[in-house]
């Protein structure tokens, strides 16, 4: 048995204390009897305030209402007190005594969940993969808009990928979801064989109760998976914020049902035997309209879009469908950026995102999107932002108070211990594995939770290598066409022994291999790749004959002293590699007389990088960001983590999908095409006291997706200052899982097993 519990718990608050067991835990009924039951762990008079006893629930149903007029859910169908100002009971309608607020909390609508949320932890997916992207949103190629207030929520089209639930059923097993996202739409033409309907108005007392009557039945008829939904503490952080008294007591009362659940597995003897998934999916930020940065600031003319506000905005345009790919959406980012120093709100077109968000590759996500800082929201006008107290979420999960908590216990998983944190996409895999089914194909790196498990069921492999690498050796020592490259501050002699030097480095390159191919080679899992090895004193490169530049650069430095620096630049010194064929060779005469682009060196121009099969197409602004980094920031990292294995290449993905773009016989001229991001892999030794070469302990990895733009839109930076690169490039950091897919590359095949590698390569830093 399976039972995955939610509670959503907020990423501020510390490790919970069980409390008490329950029998009867309410003051439900009980405010006006004047007696104790004898069962009861809780009581309900007067005395218990002072005995210190009273139900977590008194101070709700027994004594606000003769203070409040207006009804809570703890309110809703209570028996009238005589010293009420107003009624929330059932009756209350026949009565003529309704407090104001009494449709809206029990008679209104149900309630909803955060859908998008969720639904990437049962499905596996990111919000552009299984489709909900937003609680509202709007499906231009249906010309409909969705909602979790309207009937639309049910229309199953909205609903992609396959949920956890629908796995375990089409492997012959039974699920039961006492609320979940999604559990109550016909999905594969499917429902649960036992749901719910969502209505936050059911006590959680009344949803522990009904997952023990399913598990009371016989075992033919009983489900093998649980799901088990509880509001709070988000209803509580939206309504009084995250740091109130009130989270507080949501928090207790959620204990309480955890308390209940265990003392019920107990009971039934199944403690041992169910597995349990206790998680949240967000924390909450404190809200304010302080806080709040609003397009009509920015820019006049707002009379032909609208925003969907909170912390991450979108803009759409007002004339739906006509307008929703003709609108100018480049001119509004470009309007509502670089406006004011430090501005809260960072416009981007949804291509410039940090790819680490996957948040482009749907049609149900606006072009423009409005990155806000952390506690910031932003609306079109002030009187449409929602939250101007209480609390939100939405915003970057890399901020410290947007993370979430997991809490696994059971004869499947690890006791007492406590692990690095994770994506949420990854626990669909890990409840398949604890369920004994095939996971559905998802978003997840399938057993890179395998460290949870005590006996993993599933086994991970690496990937076969797809393209082999061909063969690039030079026919002569000195090139007969030199394709507009100069280099007179050397001599023919000169290069040409350079050239005999590097041929016989790919003779006997087995030092150089160890040194910088610390973790392998990497594998190109792409098909039909065109590529050679190239070895050089200071690094080695994959070298594609498609692309007409390297996949990747890798090589391995010491700490760098403060006073060197890795480059050494003879800009008009450019050399061509007469290992490549021309035909599938860079053309430095492409580069001359072009304002708009010029070239960058993948390896930090020396001696030995100058040559054309190290060169890069890069655009002006972002070649002086690429040249800080590396004479600046990975001269100090390299001094921080006592040495650092780099590796380094292009990107392409002018489609956005999060997958590389196939490139394979599409270059047909010696211009390179020019990439759309670069990553850069740092890899180093946990302990920094041991240097990267001597190190066979645990390695820690920085690995960033830099986006390769023409303007300065993002940065806003001017002149010379670099001194918020490392900022810029922190907020680009990415999984070197995320990297594997833009490049169809896979990285550490060597000197790590299979289950550290694919932890590294999940793990995604936060700062």
């Amino acid at each position: 048995l399976l039972l995955s519990l939610l509670a959503i718990i907020l990423a501020v608050v510390l490790t919970l204390k069980l409390h008490c067991d329950v029998k009867v835990n309410s003051c439900k009924s009980r405010c006006l009897s004047g007696k104790r039951t004898i069962d009861a762990t809780c009581h309900c008079d007067p005395a218990c305030v002072k005995e210190g006893n009273c139900c977590l629930d008194y101070k709700e149903i027994c004594v606000e209402p003769s203070q409040r007029w207006t009804c809570s859910i703890y309110r809703c169908g209570e028996d009238r007190l005589p010293n009420s100002l107003c009624s929330c009971a059932a009756d209350c309608s026949q009565k003529g005594d309704c407090c104001a607020n009494y449709n809206n909390v029990c008679e209104g609508v149900s309630g909803y969940f955060p859908d998008h949320y969720y639904r990437c932890i049962l499905y596996g997916l990111y919000p552009e993969t299984h489709g909900i992207v937003d609680n509202k949103m709007y499906d231009v190629i249906h010309n409909a808009s969705f909602s979790l207030k309207s009937d639309e929520k049910f229309n199953s089209f909205w609903y992609l990928g396959e949920p956890v639930w629908i796995t375990a059923m089409k492997n012959n097993l039974k699920a039961g979801t006492f609320f979940w996202p999604g559990s109550d739409v016909d999905i594969q033409g499917q429902f649960p064989d036992f749901y719910q309907k969502y209505d936050m108005r059911i006590p959680f007392e009344k949803r522990v109760k009904a997952v023990f009557d399913w598990l009371n039945l016989p075992q033919h008829k009983r489900p093998d998976f649980y799901t088990l939904y509880m509001d709070e503490p988000d209803s509580s952080g939206h309504r009084y914020g995250p740091m109130s008294s009130q989270v507080i007591e949501a928090l207790i009362k959620v204990d309480r049902i955890i308390s209940l659940v265990m003392e019920g597995l107990k009971q039934r003897k199944l403690h041992n035997c169910v597995n349990l998934i206790l998680l949240s999916d967000h924390g909450m930020e404190e809200a304010s309209c302080k806080k709040a940065a609003y397009v009509s600031t920015y820019q006049k003319n707002i009379d032909d879009f609208i925003v969907i506000q909170g912390p991450a905005a979108r803009i759409r345009p007002k004339q739906i469908p006509e307008d929703f790919f003709t609108f100018n959406y480049e001119g509004v980012v470009k309007n509502l950026s670089c406006r004011a120093p430090d501005q809260p709100m960072k416009p981007y077109l949804k291509e410039h995102l940090p790819k680490r968000l996957h948040f482009a590759n749907s049609v149900r996500i606006e072009r423009a999107h409005l990155y806000m800082k952390a506690q910031w929201q932003a609306a079109l006008q002030p009187n449409q932002i929602k939250y101007c107290n209480g609390g939100f979420h939405g915003s970057d999960n890399a901020f410290r108070n947007m993370q979430a908590i997991f809490i696994g216990y059971g004869p499947g998983m690890k006791y007492n211990t406590t692990v690095a944190p994770f994506e949420n996409i990854e626990v669909y895999n890990l409840i398949c594995d604890l369920l004994g089914v095939q996971p559905a194909p998802n978003n997840g790196t399938h057993g890179s939770l395998n460290h949870l498990l005590r006996i993993p069921t599933y086994q991970p492999v690496y990937p076969a290598e797809i393209s082999p690498a061909s063969s690039c050796s030079a026919p002569t020592l000195s090139p007969t066409d030199q394709q507009g490259c100069v280099c007179s501050s050397i001599t023919p002699d000169q290069v040409n022994n350079h050239t005999k030097t590097q041929q016989n480095l790919h003779k006997i390159n087995l030092t150089i291999k160890r040194l910088h191919l610390t973790y392998g080679i990497p594998r190109v899992i792409q098909e039909k790749a065109d590529y050679c090895v190239l070895h050089q004193t200071s690094y080695i490169s994959g070298y594609s004959k498609d692309i007409l530049m390297p996949l990747w650069v890798s090589y391995s430095l010491d700490a760098v002293k403060k006073s060197e620096s890795f480059f050494c630049e003879k800009s008009k010194c450019v050399r061509v590699d007469v290992r490549v064929p021309a035909s599938a060779s860079q053309s430095c005469s492409s580069y001359k007389n072009n304002p708009t682009l010029t070239y960058g060196f993948l390896h930090p121009p020396k001696y030995d990088s100058l040559i054309t099969s190290n060169m890069a197409p890069m655009f002006p602004i972002f070649k002086g960001i690429w040249d800080y980094f590396h004479n600046v920031l990975l001269v100090k990292y390299s001094q921080e983590r006592n040495g650092l294995n780099v590796m380094t290449g292009p990107i392409f993905d002018k489609d956005y999908n999060g997958n590389y773009d196939i490139m394979a016989g599409k270059t047909l001229s010696t211009e390179a095409p020019t990439p759309t991001h670069f990553y850069v892999i740092l890899t180093s030794c946990k302990n920094a006291s041991v240097a990267l070469q001597q190190c066979d302990g645990p390695l820690d990895v920085l690995s960033l997706i830099l986006p390769h733009r023409a303007d300065n839109l993002e940065t806003c930076h001017k002149g010379n200052d670099y001194s918020w690169v490392e900022e810029w490039t922190q907020h680009h950091v990415a999984r070197v899982r995320d990297i594997e897919l833009l490049t169809g590359l896979s990285f550490y095949h060597d000197r790590l097993s299979v289950t550290e590698t694919l932890q590294l390569k999940t793990f995604l830093p936060t700062f």
